[in-house]
């Protein structure tokens, strides 16, 4: 069971995912990597909620950690749940968000990634994290001969590939910003605890 302290932490984090996707990289149709991506890039395109659409894209793979790994699966579980939840939750509020503060498309990117990373930071130096493609690497590195951090580089680049190909070349270009700034914030937020530096949802 994960403590009250771990939940606190879990919802803070969550907070500040859901910001940064709600309030700076969706009005700009900008994409982070990982599931959450994935989920952004269903959002401009079908209209799809952004936090359903990561449950579902995690189901199979959350199936996979309860086989392989229950210890990944309840660090993970939580914070996936409720990062999909506040996501979703605080969408509505974009334009009430924008009217006070819009920045351009990159500097959005780049705040947007900041706050996401931070957020994934945060559960990370607390021994939380939201899965995602995360589990998906780590599951796959025992049967192709590549680290995580590559596995999770390729899948990333293969994501805001699809994305920058199905909307435009900006997004894709804009969708860098993201993914540095937010590697950035993670790597700044676990330093201290000596933490793999490990991708978003």
């Amino acid at each position: 069971m994960l403590s009250f302290r771990k939940y606190v932490i879990i919802v803070i984090g969550s907070f500040l995912i859901a910001m940064g996707t709600n309030f700076f990289l969706v009005p700009q149709k900008v994409l982070d990597g990982g599931v959450i991506g994935i989920a952004l890039i269903a959002n401009y395109v079908f209209d799809l909620h952004i936090g359903f659409v990561i449950i579902l894209c995690s189901v199979p793979i959350f199936i996979a950690a309860w086989v392989l790994n229950r210890e990944i699966f309840y660090n993970s579980l939580s914070g996936m749940l409720i990062s999909s939840f506040v996501i979703d939750l605080l969408s509505p509020y974009q334009g009430d968000v924008l009217r006070v503060f819009a920045p351009g498309a990159i500097p959005s990117a780049m705040i947007g990634g900041a706050l996401i990373g931070t957020g994934l930071g945060l559960m990370l130096r607390n021994d939380a994290s939201t899965g995602g493609t995360d589990l998906l690497a780590h599951f796959l590195s025992k049967y192709v001969p590549l680290n995580v951090g590559i596995i999770i580089l390729l899948m990333d680049a293969v994501i805001i590939g699809i994305g920058g190909a199905v909307l435009s070349g900006n997004t894709f270009v804009n969708s860098i910003f993201t993914i540095l700034s937010g590697g950035v914030a993670t790597g700044l937020c676990t330093l201290k605890h000596g933490h793999r530096r490990t991708r978003r949802l």
